[in-house]
């Protein structure tokens, strides 16, 4: 059986690494430019891309969390999955000096990045940490806002990062996420390909299946707030709206299956809930 943690942890090991030393390869990674346009498409706005250290943005996201998240100055907001530190940083400057942010990724690659990133950049609130998403290194009830970004999907046991999510949270405290859900079954070819497990596909849940899992974990007020379904012309070099996962064989993983067959069953969705009071 598949490690999926350690097939995750070495895949975004080796993006991180690639977007170290650009010049290493891997033409869907390496582009600063092409980064940048996948966040365009994510919905992150110019100003937002060009705030932040030059290689914090690996392209990895399918949609923006703070575009919704309404964070306040003096809160608390964790990262699930932090990468290099993109949505850290954004997220720095909204919740001030007397905020704090904290980024979470088993990566120790991506953790390296971010730190550099955060240090280069003079992000004095803003904090690294490994550890991995169903097991949080963190406090009861420490947390206002969470915030991740393609991110949960990839995790062999959503219900445990939901759980999670809900012990750190304060009571009333929130989660804003982007993730991929599927609509319909996957080809077989697909469904069973590692590649498309780190391409955020083959390890999706359907999505009435995702809402049930943050509802089965105590959250209320669960409101989708955006969807975008994916058709078969978005499954490119970059897989279905999401960069993630992006070495030379995971890049093509969608071309093995007939690509029409994929029409209709990826989307990108942006939901909000809240822990009870």
């Amino acid at each position: 059986m598949t490690d999926i943690k350690k097939l995750v942890r070495d895949e975004y090991g080796q993006i991180a690494e690639r977007a170290a030393s650009p010049a290493s390869g891997c033409s869907c990674c390496s582009s600063s430019n092409m980064a940048a346009e996948s966040s365009l498409q994510a919905g992150y706005s110019p100003e937002e891309i060009n705030s932040v250290p030059e290689g914090a943005n690996l392209g990895l996201g399918c949609g923006n969390p703070l575009a919704l998240a309404e964070i306040k100055e003096g809160e608390t907001v964790l990262d699930l999955g932090s990468g290099g530190g993109f949505d850290c940083f954004l997220a720095s400057p909204r919740v001030g000096e007397k905020g704090k942010v904290i980024g979470v990724d088993m990566t120790p690659q991506m953790l390296s990045i971010a730190k550099r990133n955060a240090f280069q950049g003079g992000y004095t609130n803003v904090e690294f940490i490994q550890g991995e998403i169903e097991n949080l290194p963190l406090e009861a009830n420490s947390i206002d806002l969470i915030i991740s970004n393609c991110v949960i999907n990839l995790s062999p046991d959503k219900h445990a990062v939901f759980k999670e999510a809900m012990r750190v949270l304060k009571p009333g405290g929130r989660i804003v996420i982007s993730d991929i859900v599927l609509e319909g079954d996957l080809p077989d070819e697909v469904r069973k390909s590692a590649a498309a497990y780190v391409s955020c596909i083959a390890g999706a849940e359907q999505m009435y299946d995702y809402l049930d899992i943050i509802n089965d974990a105590g959250f209320v007020d669960i409101t989708l707030l955006s969807k975008e379904t994916y058709g078969s012309d978005s499954c490119g070099d970059e897989g279905c709206g999401c960069s993630c996962g992006c070495s030379d064989e995971s890049c093509h993983s969608h071309q093995d299956a007939e690509t029409n067959e994929l029409d209709g069953l990826i989307s990108s969705l942006r939901l909000k809930a809240y822990k009870p009071l």
